[in-house]
């Protein structure tokens, strides 16, 4: 490697493939040989992007700083108000989950990206009224009051999108920006989540030595607060330190999606060989509805964070059978939906299942083909993302149909 950058100091080309080949070594021999070649144009290059210090984490401005604190704060004592004013936690936290956390994110974004009154009116007046709806519901555990509550989240995470993109709305590009920040918000979540959760025993582990019970106020009080504050702290974090995840996201995105579409073919294969079929089991049904979420969820995942980097066709070619896999899923949960409707008539969650299902699939088959073009044409996914949050508005409206259409239609049973 010495002789090899000597022979090279003239050649960019040479050295950068050096550099690629042994990173580690190269910045050895670089090192070691570098004084001799001082003031050389190549070798100055060199030392700086070899010496050159990454940036330190950042906590933004002050304002910022306190308006997180303060939104914390706020999100510990609204998760706290059964216990404050006696309210019934089972009926209070299926409703009132989402906005734990959701409408403080968006207020965040809505003063960081200083939206007009009159959206922030729009943000506001929508997330009131959800939350005097869902809380004036019938107090009775019916199907379409847990319909509503399980599709209510979703309606607050598209405000948060709106606050996220701002005034573009439309741009297809913020879009997936907002693909891209969920991505990276669940990844730096779940790595602050772990380790709150080895801060958590550490503590009961000591002082449990010297014979104090702080597990009862630990879990009142300091996981009450706690546990609303990583979503928050991890969206500011991100925000003013793109870098912490950035790489991560992409990488996890890679691993994943060739790891999953093996699992589920051999999934789809072991259901043959068992007998299992959700047609006649509801709660198998149930069970391959959600992993059909989440395997759209990897894929949206997947194509925005490969959206505007030059993606090789292995890469491509894996999204593209995830996909296809994905619609026989989606065919098979679509075909055991209307078999049991045909058997047993529509109830409220049969037709939402319905619905859901029949959306999912046509997103799948538009996906599909975007990633089928550019598969073909060995070209970037940038129009493959285009399709995914072009559509993310009819999943909000038929959202919107759960929450306040259902319990109407139904006579809230």
């Amino acid at each position: 490697m010495h002789d090899e950058i000597l022979f090279n100091i003239d050649k960019p080309k040479q050295l950068e493939r050096l550099y690629r080949a042994n990173k580690s070594g190269f910045k050895q021999e670089f090192r070691s040989i570098y004084p001799q070649f001082s003031g050389h144009f190549l070798a100055e290059f060199w030392h700086e992007r070899l010496n050159h210090e990454s940036y330190p984490i950042s906590w933004g401005s002050q304002k910022e700083f306190q308006f997180v604190i303060l939104a914390i704060v706020i999100a510990g004592l609204f998760a706290k108000l059964p216990a404050f004013f006696s309210i019934d936690e089972d009926f209070f936290y299926p409703r009132n989950i989402g906005f734990i956390v959701f409408p403080l994110i968006t207020a965040y974004f809505a003063w960081k990206n200083n939206l007009s009154l009159n959206t922030k009116a729009i943000l506001a007046g929508v997330t009131g009224l959800s939350l005097v709806y869902i809380n004036a519901l019938p107090d009775k555990e019916t199907d379409t009051l847990i319909l509503a509550c399980i599709h209510l989240p979703l309606l607050l995470w598209a405000m948060l999108g709106v606050s996220f993109v701002g005034n573009e709305l439309s741009n297809p590009d913020k879009r997936l920006d907002f693909l891209r920040f969920n991505g990276d918000a669940a990844v730096l979540s779940v790595l602050l989540g772990l380790a709150a959760f080895l801060l958590t025993g550490l503590t009961f582990g000591l002082f449990e030595l010297i014979g104090i019970k702080i597990e009862e106020f630990y879990i009142n009080y300091v996981v009450a607060f706690g546990l609303p504050a990583i979503p928050i702290f991890g969206t500011y974090l991100i925000q003013t330190n793109p870098q912490l995840v950035n790489k991560v996201s992409p990488v996890i995105a890679k691993i994943f999606s060739p790891l999953v579409m093996v699992m589920l073919v051999i999934y789809l294969g072991a259901i043959v060989f068992t007998g299992k079929d959700p047609y006649n089991d509801r709660e198998f049904l149930l069970i391959f509805n959600l992993l059909l979420v989440g395997v759209m969820a990897l894929i949206f995942f997947s194509v925005a964070e490969s959206s505007d980097k030059e993606t090789g066709t292995f890469g491509t070619s894996i999204l593209l059978l995830l996909s296809i896999i994905t619609v026989i899923v989606n065919g098979i949960a679509l075909s055991a939906i209307i078999f049991r409707i045909s058997e047993w008539g529509i109830t409220p969650n049969r037709l939402a299942v319905l619905g859901g299902n029949v959306l999912m699939l046509a997103h799948l088959l538009m996906v599909s083909k975007s990633i089928f073009k550019a598969a073909k044409k060995k070209a970037v996914v940038g129009e493959v993302g285009k399709t995914i949050v072009s559509y993310l508005p009819v999943y909000v409206v038929w959202a919107a149909i759960v929450v306040f259409v259902f319990p109407l239609m139904f006579g809230f049973n």
